[in-house]
C-alpha cells in the first residue's frame, strides 16, 4: 500500500499562485506515475494533470494548460502541481494520486492509489 500525503493548499486570491506537494514515504516511487486531480463542491471529481516516471511526459486538462505544471523529485519521492494564474473556478479538494503500471491509467482516472487531499479555495 502506497500513502500519499498532499499539501500546500490554502486560501489565494484570483490571479495568485500555489504550490502543492505530494510526498510518498515508498521506496519505489520512481517506478509509479503520478498524477492530480481536483474535485470542486458538487461536481465530479476531475483530471488535471500526470506525469510519467521520470518526468520525461506530462499531460493536462485543457482548463489548466499553460497556468499549471506538474514535476517531480524522485530522490525526494515527492510530486508537485504548480498552480499560476489562480481562478475562482479551480477552487476544490485537489488529490494526488499514482498508478503502478502507466500514465494512461492516471490520465483515464483510474490510479492505484489516492491521496486523501487538500483544499485550494480561490476568492474572487
Amino acid at each position: 500500500q502506497v500513502q500519499l500525503v498532499e499539501s500546500g493548499g490554502g486560501l489565494v486570491q484570483a490571479g495568485g499562485s500555489l504550490r502543492l506537494s505530494c510526498a510518498t514515504t515508498s521506496r519505489t516511487f520512481s517506478t509509479y506515475a503520478m498524477g492530480w486531480f481536483r474535485q470542486a463542491p458538487g461536481q465530479e471529481r476531475e483530471f488535471v494533470a500526470a506525469i510519467s516516471r521520470i518526468g520525461v511526459t506530462t499531460d493536462y486538462a485543457d482548463a489548466v494548460k499553460g497556468r499549471f505544471a506538474i514535476s517531480r523529485d524522485n530522490a525526494k519521492n515527492t510530486v508537485y502541481l504548480q498552480m499560476n494564474s489562480l481562478q475562482p473556478e479551480d477552487t476544490a479538494v485537489y488529490y494526488c494520486a499514482a498508478d503502478r503500471s502507466s500514465r494512461s491509467r492516471v490520465v483515464g482516472g483510474t490510479p492505484d492509489y489516492w491521496g486523501q487531499g487538500t483544499q485550494v479555495t480561490v476568492s474572487s
